[in-house]
């Protein structure tokens, strides 16, 4: 047992390390069942290690995207959930930032796509739990500048061990404007930079079923008050239900921008300036529509001991995986606000694309796949 838990505590380790060094501009080698790779971030802080890569034109460069950006620039390999283009052609760091979404595609770019491999595709999972851009160079494993190494499978399974690490910390009692009668509880898991907390009002673990809020950090729209979301009026207005019913949690998590960061976010909201929804904006950057790992909020659920919830929520998602996580939902409530003129295709976007059961858009009754009735 204790060589097991030694082993979880150094993959959690080195995953973290291995982060740090693509955050920073570094190298990695990656190693998976087919063989070692040295993999750099595209989007790194520092990117002079991969323009020297690029400017040498080894042999071997493959640059990875992920399937949904893969399919943005019509470069898809079937069934494929990460992509690596090779370059029949000369590389330049415009071709490749332009291929990653960071500016338009030169003419005359020549290329061919492959399968990734298992350790490619563990380099991108790093690339998005760093916060950056799901886009990787990699070249063959070598005996080159190498500054950490860590194993595909230690980096796929962390999303899991997060989760199941995932621990309270500290407790302590918090006032706030809503209700006197209100705490917050801290969580974390080893290796993760990220703490999740949860407000509980009144004495929620000690309620059959209490109310219960999933919100996903927005910084624009909680503190800022921004018109582009609801997300704002809906932690309000989760925390104002739960004051008036006397009891309550609301779990806050750390998954900016549906789980792909404030960065990467903010991308996407340039995306839709230009007439992207934010679906497509999500996708054109590299990501999958939604990023989230709901099992985090499942296991706050249960280190708080409370496993049976009344969920105020628009999303079927959701449901459907805390209940894949043992959380038995008694009921589901609405969390709806009218519409501005900012938000209005926003909303509309979530209900007719990701299926969520909005009723009221400004007066407009709109169901889960845009029906209006």
């Amino acid at each position: 047992m204790n060589e097991t838990l030694g082993s979880a505590t150094r993959d959690v380790a080195q995953v973290a390390a291995a982060e740090r060094v693509l955050r920073s501009g570094g190298v990695c080698r990656v190693v998976g069942r087919e063989g070692a790779v040295l993999v750099a971030a595209v989007d790194a802080t520092d990117g002079t290690r991969w323009r020297d890569w690029t400017a040498a034109q080894p042999a071997g460069l493959r640059l990875v995207l992920t399937g949904p950006r893969a399919l943005a620039v019509g470069l898809a390999v079937p069934g494929a959930a990460c992509a690596a283009i090779t370059f029949t052609g000369p590389v330049t760091p415009a071709c490749i930032e332009a291929l990653a979404g960071r500016g338009p595609l030169p003419s005359g770019t020549g290329l061919a796509c492959y399968h990734a491999s298992e350790a490619e595709r563990a380099a991108i999972e790093l690339a998005k739990r760093a916060g950056l851009l799901p886009a990787i160079l990699s070249l063959p494993d070598s005996a080159g500048d190498v500054e950490h190494t860590v194993g595909a499978d230690a980096v796929l399974s962390q999303a899991c061990r997060d989760a199941r690490a995932l621990e309270p910390v500290v407790e302590a009692m918090l006032p706030i404007a809503a209700t006197e009668k209100a705490r917050l509880v801290a969580f974390r898991a080893p290796g993760s930079s990220l703490e999740h907390v949860a407000l509980l009002i009144g004495r929620p673990e000690d309620v059959e079923a209490p109310l219960c809020r999933l919100h996903s950090e927005c910084l624009t729209g909680d503190l800022f008050g921004s018109l582009r979301c609801d997300c704002g009026e809906q932690l309000d207005g989760a925390i104002a239900r739960m004051a008036q019913e006397g009891h309550g949690v609301l779990l806050y998590l750390r998954q900016e921008g549906r789980g792909i960061g404030l960065v990467n976010k903010l991308r996407a909201y340039r995306l839709q300036e230009q007439g992207l929804d934010t679906v497509d904006a999500n996708t054109h950057l590299g990501f999958h529509p939604d990023e989230r790992d709901f099992a985090i909020a499942a296991a706050m659920l249960e280190r708080l001991g409370i496993a049976r919830i009344r969920l105020l929520t628009n999303n079927p998602e959701k449901l459907d995986a805390l209940a894949g996580h043992g959380v038995e939902i008694v009921e589901r409530l609405p969390l709806s606000f009218a519409a501005n003129r900012h938000n209005r295709a926003y909303l509309e976007t979530k209900a007719r694309r990701s299926g969520h059961l909005l009723r009221f858009l400004d007066g407009r009754p709109v169901l889960a796949g845009g029906a209006e009735v």
